[in-house]
């Protein structure tokens, strides 16, 4: 088989093991030895060890686990036993650390004490003030003090208070507005940087949060096109705002928690709020592909789920139809993806996007684009991620005859230990009789997890009732084994199957993706070189641990 991929036509994995040993020719010309420092009973510490006379023979370095991405497009993952070895050992130390809590409100008065002096909250917001901006930005990210935080808010921005004779202690109410160069209404931001940072943090107190970032029509004119609130005893309420002039071509939707039901953590999230935040994905998604198929949809109002789950059955029916007579659909493809959690670095660079609270953002992506809108000799076929599965899928089954996801769950049942040892094998994390959320053998971050149904689902058009709703609880599980691991920002995204092509042995995927502290991204990242310091057995195992605390 040419492909390279981890999955085997016998429903197994593969990967390489690499046990180093060799020898390199010393070449350097000249030694620099210097005195590095000394112990404190004065025993001097230098470089020789850096300089030396002979070639070096390098005898049994770690062993190095070299796994094939299931999808060729994702590289490989190199897992180093020197450090996984030791994670096994626990798999609970597979985790990130918690934040440390942080307050300049106490810091000043424990140097002002040390100087024999007092401040008050006036003079501490002088204080505040006189702070270089990347101490405030360390601040409007890290502070844990809400004090520290309403005094950065109102560095940021022109704040409206209910009580504005004594700010200090009044309620955020709004954002003072004033007009531009073209009569429109804008914010006074003073800080932009500073803002956005300030209201992605959760200590921030729920007033201010609202009164600058949450309200609908606060961060500009993107129109409410659709919501789900709950029964009367419930908590969930979510807008669908449309965002016209997108990044994305043809413009995306955002379901955003509301600004009543404030979400800035996944603790925070119940399976309410996630089928609240995913019910909005598929009636857009059902909807738009209706009107496409110029079937008639309702105005004003939330879809039941029987009406949902009838409209997806005439939609599917209908494309697939289209599809045998040779049609082509204006959109074939789904995009949707979750940017949860936030952090900006004191240098300037935001470490991961505003998640301004929970919110999933969604796209329907063109089949094809017209002639006049297209390079020469054809039509223009714009991408989707699924695409890149698809490649695969169909490569594999040029190469053995088989299905590539059909072997992929045969393989997750089959596998063994990355380290050959005997112990803990399992990659399952979840399951229940529609859908498995598993660790991938070859992880693409130090954290990833995987989600998909077991059946033929390729797509969320194709996904039924009882397919959806276990998805989203599995959705709702995977984000709390990242967080309860440590995991303060993830990157969720879905690769699916074209809706009126492909192989459907082509599986409906989700991946979520943690930012790890330690490792942000560099050449090995750019490579598609996926560098793990635990085995995929032990992090399964650990996800679960973690989820049998919630039950």
């Amino acid at each position: 088989m040419t492909l390279r991929t981890c999955i085997t036509p016998e429903g197994t994995f593969r990967l390489g093991i690499h046990r180093p040993s060799y020898t390199v020719a010393n070449l350097r010309t000249e030694d620099h030895l210097e005195a590095l420092g000394q112990t404190k009973t004065g025993e001097k510490v230098d470089n020789r060890r850096n300089f030396p006379d002979e070639d070096i023979q390098v005898d049994w370095a770690s062993v190095i686990y070299e796994i094939p991405n299931a999808f060729p497009f994702q590289g490989a993952t190199y897992v180093d036993s020197s450090w996984a070895d030791a994670k096994a050992l626990d798999p609970l130390s597979i985790s990130l650390p918690a934040p440390e809590k942080t307050s300049m409100h106490r810091a000043l008065d424990s140097i002002l004490d040390a100087a024999g002096s007092k401040a008050s909250s006036v003079d501490k917001a002088a204080l505040f003030a006189a702070l270089p901006e990347s101490v405030l930005s360390a601040l409007a990210v890290a502070s844990t003090d809400p004090e520290d935080l309403r005094i950065i808010a109102a560095l940021s921005c022109d704040l409206l208070f209910d009580d504005a004779d004594d700010p200090s202690r009044a309620i955020a109410t709004g954002l003072r507005y004033a007009k531009d160069a073209d009569g429109r209404f804008r914010p006074v931001i003073h800080r932009h940087d500073l803002f956005e940072a300030v209201v992605n943090n959760p200590r921030l107190p729920d007033a201010y949060k609202v009164a600058m970032v949450l309200r609908p029509g606060v961060q500009g004119g993107s129109e409410v096109v659709g919501d789900v609130r709950s029964d009367p005893d419930g908590r969930t309420h979510v807008f669908e705002y449309l965002r016209r002039n997108s990044y994305i071509p043809w413009g995306h939707f955002a379901a955003n928690m509301a600004h009543d039901a404030v979400r800035y953590g996944i603790r925070e999230l119940d399976a309410e709020d996630m089928f609240g935040l995913r019910h909005l994905y598929y009636q857009r998604t059902y909807v738009r592909l209706a009107e496409q198929c110029g079937l008639t949809t309702p105005r004003r109002r939330r879809l039941t789920g029987e009406e949902l789950e009838k409209l997806r059955i005439m939609v599917l029916e209908y494309i697939r139809k289209a599809a045998t007579r040779g049609e082509e659909l204006a959109y074939s493809a789904t995009l949707w993806g979750w940017n949860f959690g936030f952090d900006f670095a004191p240098s300037g660079y935001r470490l991961h996007a505003s998640h301004q609270q929970v919110h999933q953002q969604y796209a329907l992506i063109p089949g094809a684009l017209p002639h006049t809108q297209a390079t020469e000799g054809g039509t223009f076929r714009p991408f989707a991620c699924g695409d890149l599965v698809a490649d695969a899928v169909e490569r594999y089954r040029a190469d053995t005859g088989q299905g590539l996801f059909t072997d992929y769950l045969r393989a997750i049942r089959a596998n063994r230990r990355t380290d050959g040892r005997p112990g803990e094998a399992d990659l399952v994390v979840h399951e229940d009789d529609q859908v498995l959320l598993f660790v991938p053998k070859a992880q693409a971050c130090g954290f990833e997890l995987q989600l998909m149904p077991i059946g033929p689902v390729g797509n969320v058009l194709e996904a039924d009732a009882v397919c959806r709703t276990a998805l989203d609880r599995a959705m709702l599980k995977a984000q709390r084994a990242l967080e309860g691991l440590g995991a303060r920002m993830v990157t969720s995204i879905e690769y699916s199957r074209r809706l009126d092509s492909g192989d459907p042995d082509q599986r409906l995927l989700y991946a979520f993706l943690p930012k790890l502290p330690y490792a942000p991204g560099g050449f090995s990242e750019a490579q598609s070189r996926c560098i793990v310091g635990h085995y995929p057995e032990d992090f399964a195992l650990a996800c679960r641990k973690v989820l049998a605390k919630d039950m």
